[in-house]
């Protein structure tokens, strides 16, 4: 892949499809995928196991800054590493998914593990997806993209991803959470939504996950043999 491997920050709202076509893309480039949100996942499980509040600020920062998270992909997944044990599936309970919400909102523990994921991928050869990270965690990734999608659009995506799930749920209810969580997303006072000035823009309302992984993938090749020595 060249002698300098770079950076990749991919952005976007909620059901664009940056976490599947990241990781892919990862996998196709032969780059680690680091899951942001498996992180803030990964401490709330060690506080329910310690028996913290997640709402304890204090506490919940003090295990981000002691823990050891990891990733390490394979043919299917992405493993999520604690401390040395495999919490890939762990963190996705129900459990979790209820916790989760005041550890993310945490400014120390963003802070702490935004630090962490800069040092995953200090030596580039990284692809992270989430929500700021063109514009905070990796402000210098050679690489930008932001994805976007109609609402509608993304709507539909969730509604098969859950109802494949077995999650009984109309398509009017996802479509308000979807809209809910853009609003949350783009007006939250820490890591809102934003559109790196610098970044690609890649709308994927009639792409499918195989078009945008290939897409941004000969973007990161032109972007390689552009660094390239």
């Amino acid at each position: 892949m060249g002698s300098r491997p770079i950076k990749i920050a991919i952005d976007g709202p909620a059901a664009s499809g940056k976490s599947t076509t990241a990781r892919e893309l990862a996998r196709r480039l032969g780059y680690l995928y680091i899951d942001s949100g498996a992180m803030y996942r990964a401490v709330t499980l060690k506080a329910l196991k310690e028996g913290i509040p997640t709402t304890d600020a204090q506490k919940v920062a003090q295990l981000a800054e002691t823990c050891h998270i990891e990733f390490r992909p394979n043919d299917h997944q992405t493993i999520v590493l604690l401390d040395g044990e495999d919490v890939s599936e762990q963190i996705r309970s129900p459990e979790v998914n209820i916790h989760i919400n005041p550890v993310a909102a945490n400014p120390r523990v963003r802070e702490i593990l935004v630090k962490k994921q800069q040092e995953m991928g200090r030596r580039g050869g990284v692809v992270m997806d989430g929500r700021d990270i063109g514009t905070v965690v990796f402000p210098d990734a050679e690489l930008k993209i932001y994805m976007e999608a109609t609402a509608e659009e993304r709507a539909r995506r969730r509604l098969k991803e859950l109802r494949e799930k077995g999650v009984d749920i109309d398509y009017d209810t996802v479509y308000q959470e979807i809209l809910t969580r853009d609003r949350s997303d783009l007006t939250r006072k820490h890591g809102p939504l934003r559109k790196a000035p610098d970044a690609i823009v890649l709308d994927t309302t009639h792409m499918s996950i195989a078009e945008q992984v290939d897409k941004i993938y000969q973007l990161a090749l032109q972007k390689i043999r552009e660094l390239d020595p």
